[in-house]
């Protein structure tokens, strides 16, 4: 390895998460009891602030960014708002932690923590839209020799979190190969056809991999394109590719502060949708006002985001096979499109039921996937701001006759 990609990944070990994080992230994830919430805070019983200053919170990820170009772009300034610097967080527990106690009313969370925090919890979180779609992928180690999903079998795989959908895609991948995924400790003997899942933040991941310690690793840009750059990885599959334009993460607020402060509501969202449209339309230009070769609200070089917000050629990525349905697709490596999709909402509740995940569960029984798509969104605002600015048309898989529904296509 070059003396560069040793300075690259000792960065990614400076920024990683601390280990209160990670430990509260185990614990809120993988074995709380449904009559508790996350360590010491009462969720339910939260305040809604009394001023209107936009205050973000969220992780180094390229999923954060409609809401980090909301700020640099001054969308929020323009539609009358006040807007903090957004506050980076190193783990989606003190992220949702920090969103619970009022400290942040504006955050990004992995699709499937809302529904958690919502009814294991019963904290009135409210996802607002889509923060982007796609944007995650599955990279293996080049000592992996691993080519396929079925390459996978007696092989340690780390994944960001147990409520997310890179859980969820990638389980959907092994059970399509025949692979049993298993949660035990690295030590324990697999047998073939066993996939050992660990939780693993984020930045931990590349340098992880480049040491041996794991053989895979499935999360959200731009660690991906890092691991490949630096840590000896190579893509084995978009997870995009798999499940057509899917959601990751969503921008979500409290249902009291939606209900208290409608037109402040109105022209965050308005903010966040124009941010889209201009993510979407000019990706490399954003990737490099995020990174820290720019405006630093990501901890990577330029280079590394860069590539991760657009480099997606089929012929490069042809062995491994990574994207094999782009013809159907269309899509990006990462795509920003508002809308939240009901059919993608309830397709995610029937899918968590069917994922293996550590610790209690017994919230996701009986969950009606109808219901959670009504109940869950709020469809309103972000309807309105899409009235207003335009250019969300063109973003993979919308139809401008028909632009609030879909179907969702999964093809492994």
């Amino acid at each position: 390895m070059s003396n560069s990609e040793h300075d690259d990944l000792d960065y990614l070990a400076r920024h990683e998460m601390s280990r209160r994080d990670f430990m509260l992230d185990m614990l809120a994830m993988g074995g709380l009891a449904a009559s508790m919430s996350l360590p010491g805070l009462g969720m339910a019983a939260t305040a809604v602030p009394d001023d209107e200053v936009v205050r973000i919170g969220y992780l180094p990820i390229t999923d954060a960014t409609a809401l980090l170009v909301a700020h640099a772009m001054g969308f929020f300034e323009e539609e009358g708002l006040k807007a903090e610097k957004p506050t980076l967080i190193r783990g989606w527990s003190p992220l949702v932690e920090g969103f619970a106690a009022g400290k942040f009313n504006l955050v990004h969370l992995l699709k499937p923590i809302p529904v958690w925090m919502r009814y294991n919890n019963q904290f009135p979180v409210k996802i607002m839209s889509w923060a982007h779609i796609n944007g995650s992928a599955l990279v293996v180690g080049k000592h992996t020799g691993a080519e396929e999903f079925k390459d996978l079998g007696g092989m340690q795989v780390a994944v960001p979190y147990w409520y997310s959908m890179h859980n969820i895609v990638l389980q959907m991948g092994l059970r399509s190969a025949g692979l049993k995924p298993v949660i035990r400790d690295q030590s324990a003997p697999l047998a073939k056809d066993e996939v050992n899942l660990m939780i693993m933040p984020p930045p931990d991941m590349p340098p992880a991999l480049a040491a041996k310690k794991i053989d895979a690793f499935i999360v959200a840009e731009p660690f991906n394109a890092f691991g490949e750059l630096k840590a000896g990885g190579k893509m084995l599959r978009f997870t995009g590719d798999m499940w057509k334009n899917h959601p990751c993460c969503v921008v979500c607020m409290n249902e009291q502060t939606v209900a208290a402060k409608p037109e402040w509501t109105q022209k965050v969202m308005n903010a966040i949708v124009r941010a889209e449209i201009y993510a979407q339309q000019h990706k490399e230009e954003v990737a490099m006002m995020m990174s820290k070769d720019g405006k630093r609200y990501l901890p990577m070089p330029g280079k590394a985001v860069v590539r991760a917000m657009t480099y997606y050629d089929e012929a490069d990525y042809a062995k491994p096979h990574a994207i094999r349905n782009q013809a159907e697709f269309g899509n990006g490596r990462i795509d920003f499109s508002p809308y939240p999709y009901p059919s993608a909402t309830k397709k995610i509740i029937e899918s968590m039921n069917q994922t293996l995940v550590a610790g209690e569960n017994t919230f996701l029984e009986g969950l009606d996937p109808e219901f959670v798509a009504n109940d869950l969104v709020d469809y309103q605002h972000v309807k309105a701001a899409m009235e207003k600015y335009k250019g969300w048309e063109t973003a993979p898989g919308v139809d401008p006759a028909n632009p609030y529904e879909r179907e969702e296509v999964i093809k492994i």
